[in-house]
């Protein structure tokens, strides 16, 4: 089981291209973006989505959106992998985000991961023009209207919430047939999107008796090699160990958004607990 980074990458925080070469300088292989395009002040939708969830983290608020994040961390590194965790995909126009993701891809030699998931902040959604109870499909035909976009020369797609015939949009994306799709979320029905549409599976961190069946069931429903990518799992050996024995691929450690100080005391941290976990003797 490999690790990567997750971080919120805030204007008082390290900028993207300092903290990707730090990363990048420490020998970790992927970093990944929250994004939030706003948070409504109004605050009705709960933290998450759940009632008692502890007030937003700031930030939430003030966060630099990750397909510009990307460029700039993309441009300072030469090997490490860059990505969303997650884009909100309901939100975003899918022919524009097509073509932020392949010139990403393009320009950095195919080291750019797409990680998306519908969302949780209901009033951000609708302030996007997005029906909160209709994001799931939305989302599947978004990202069912790129893949056409990356893979045909002349695309057209037709769907309830997607309409477009016959266009051409270049550069295509470096990897083939497009950057590899993680399917964020935890809820009942997941699964069902990560195999249609998704080449991984990228759930946040739950306890580990419900999480291997998940990873079981996903094993024997796919066709194909799916990989699981647990986001903010905590940093310990137990936990950890469980996770690598139950399938786990890869699991990303989010970051304090802060200084370099603080950002380079977790980061010994995260390495500590993973130096463990691999001296375990098998």
């Amino acid at each position: 089981m490999d690790a990567g980074v997750a971080y919120f990458p805030t204007h008082d925080g390290l900028q993207p291209a300092e903290i990707a070469r730090l990363v990048e300088e420490r020998g970790h292989r992927w970093l990944m973006w929250a994004e939030h395009t706003h948070i409504p002040a109004s605050r009705l939708t709960p933290w998450g989505g759940f009632e008692g969830a502890p007030p937003l983290p700031r930030k939430y608020v003030h966060t630099y959106d990750p397909f510009v994040a990307s460029a700039y961390a993309l441009a300072a590194t030469t090997s490490l992998r860059v990505g969303t965790g997650i884009a909100l995909v309901p939100q975003r126009d899918p022919i524009t985000t097509a073509k932020e993701v392949a010139s990403l891809d393009h320009l950095s030699g195919g080291r750019f991961d797409f990680g998306v998931g519908a969302g949780w902040n209901r009033e951000e959604m609708e302030n996007h023009g997005v029906n909160p109870k209709t994001r799931m499909r939305r989302m599947r035909e978004h990202i069912l209207a790129m893949r056409a976009i990356w893979t045909q020369h002349e695309a057209s797609f037709a769907g309830d919430f997607v309409n477009f015939e016959r266009i051409w949009s270049d550069p295509k994306p470096l990897q083939k047939p497009h950057p590899p799709i993680l399917v964020g979320g935890n809820g009942p029905t997941v699964l069902d999107r990560v195999l249609e549409y998704g080449d991984a599976w990228m759930p946040n961190a739950f306890d580990v008796d419900t999480l291997l069946p998940r990873i079981a069931e996903l094993r024997s429903r796919a066709d194909r090699p799916i990989e699981v990518v647990v986001m903010g799992p905590p940093a310990e050996v137990g936990v950890l160990e469980a996770y690598e024995n139950g399938g786990v691929d890869r699991v990303l450690f989010w970051l304090p958004s802060g200084r370099r100080s603080v950002v380079e005391a977790e980061l010994d941290r995260v390495e500590a607990v993973m130096a463990e976990l691999h001296d375990r003797p098998a």
